[in-house]
């Protein structure tokens, strides 16, 4: 067979390999690889590539795939070889062999055996359940002051993913304003208009769980391999990655593959990144580049529009005097409010009553615990304040007098423990102090706590002040 013809079909090899990888990574990884020449004595195919780094970089992410693709083309089992350029300016080369894996008809995702499949199932041109919730999506999700910015921003991601200056985009919020229905929005409207995009939601703590199992099957490669191939990776709740060293480790190596090849990465956090203490200054970077908005809790009035389309959609019928009752005590949590919905709707159901406000009382004060409303920072630094005899406008003043900033770190310590406000918030709130004062007066304490036993008695009574536990 003529060279030519072998050239044919390592044409048809590229378009195979095509089909099965992105633009982007095609254009970076297979447009440079040129054609020298095929031997039909020991079926080896002669590859040159324009560096060792190339060269290692296809060995280690697309030898599978390439090999499937030289046998489908070839009709053979192929050997591949390399022509690196070591020295470009006197020309030099060298030839280096594959250490891919034995030639194969079809490539198979490898299944773990007596184990329900899982995402990582897949192999990475085929179909992939991007593990979303149908339920959670723009049309449900009401537009308030609280979330017009993250909505308005997450509906331009999903209409342009990985083309827009929002990547990547991280969201922050209290649990219970919505961060999740909002990502899910996202990549469910994504996967709308873009159905051959490989768009996947997974939580922190999963990806956790599926690093550490891979670990201990010596399979991370694989699951490094799996996580490179994804369009839009969504990964809620990353503050759960506090004590994970290695899980962060390895999601910044894949973050950062597909940053640099324009995916979309798209996470969910209860806390901004400079207050997930275990983030690296390269991470910190990164995020930066992109979009980082805050979801707050919504106020009263956008609770009512949530219960009304609730309502409408699922055909109650509320009286708006209770409608505006749950939403006054619900504490701000749109995971409140549709318990306290589902509980209404289930009671009256069961013992075939109306929905009147004294139902909806008695719901609220065994769901939501109005009794018991969460501690705010004027709760505590009025506590704090009273124990040690000492004004508020005193703490809040920038005076270095030790009665005073003590009081003022014992208040951001304890804000942090009782709060879920990001560091930045809670020194906004005590004195307008930065998010690094805060930081720095909890380590304080800390500290102290550790060395001083009387110290850590006087703390523990102050919190008995705030009936609460530990």
């Amino acid at each position: 067979m003529a060279n030519n013809q072998h050239q044919a079909l390592w044409s048809h090899c590229l378009q195979l390999i095509r089909q099965n990888v992105s633009e982007q990574q095609y254009k970076t990884w297979f447009e440079p690889i040129v054609f020298e020449s095929f031997s039909e004595a020991d079926a080896t195919l002669l590859v040159q590539v324009p560096s060792h780094y190339f060269c290692e970089y296809l060995e280690q992410h697309f030898v599978r795939l390439m090999y499937w693709a030289l046998t489908n083309s070839f009709k053979t089992n192929i050997r591949l070889q390399y022509r690196v350029v070591v020295d470009k300016e006197h020309g030099q080369k060298t030839i280096e062999g594959s250490n891919g894996p034995a030639p194969i008809d079809n490539p198979a995702p490898a299944t773990r055996v007596n184990k329900s499949p899982t995402v990582l199932d897949a192999a990475p041109h085929t179909d992939l359940n991007p593990q979303l919730d149908i339920h959670k999506s723009f049309q449900t999700y009401i537009e308030g002051d609280s979330n017009k910015l993250p909505r308005t921003v997450g509906l331009s991601i999903a209409e342009h993913p990985g083309r827009s200056t929002f990547n990547p985009f991280f969201i922050y919020g209290p649990s219970g304003c919505g961060k999740t229905h909002l990502v899910n929005a996202i990549g469910l409207r994504c996967k709308e208009l873009y159905p051959q995009k490989r768009v996947l939601y997974i939580s922190a703590r999963l990806f956790q769980v599926q690093f550490t199992d891979a670990s201990r099957q010596n399979t991370v490669n694989d699951f490094i391999q799996f996580y490179q191939t994804i369009d839009v990776l969504i990964i809620d709740d990353v503050q759960e990655w506090a004590t994970a060293e290695k899980t962060v480790a390895t999601f910044f190596y894949i973050f950062d593959h597909l940053f640099r090849l324009g995916k979309q990465i798209i996470l969910a956090s209860d806390r901004p990144p400079v207050d997930l203490h275990w983030l690296k200054d390269r991470m910190l970077t990164r995020f930066s580049c992109g979009l980082i908005a805050e979801l707050e809790k919504p106020n009263a009035q956008l609770c009512i529009d949530i219960l009304n389309a609730k309502c409408r959609r699922d055909g109650l019928k509320i009286p708006a005097d209770v409608i505006a009752y749950i939403a006054e005590t619900a504490n701000g949590s749109v995971r409140d409010l549709e318990g306290v919905v589902n509980s209404l709707l289930a009671y009256s159901v069961v013992y075939n009553s109306n929905i009147d406000m004294r139902l909806a009382e008695r719901i609220i004060k065994r769901a939501v615990k109005v009794d018991n409303k969460p501690l705010t920072v004027d709760d505590i630094l009025e506590k704090v304040c009273e124990h040690y005899n000492v004004s508020q406008q005193n703490v809040f003043s920038k005076s270095r007098k030790r009665d005073y900033v003590q009081v003022r770190q014992i208040s951001m310590y304890l804000a942090q423990k009782y709060t879920k406000m990001p560091a930045s918030r809670i020194g906004q709130l005590i004195g307008n102090r930065d998010h690094s004062t805060v930081i720095h007066s909890c380590t304080t304490i800390e500290k102290r706590l550790k060395a001083d036993k009387a110290f850590f008695e006087e703390l523990s009574h102050i919190e008995r002040s705030f009936k609460l536990k530990d």
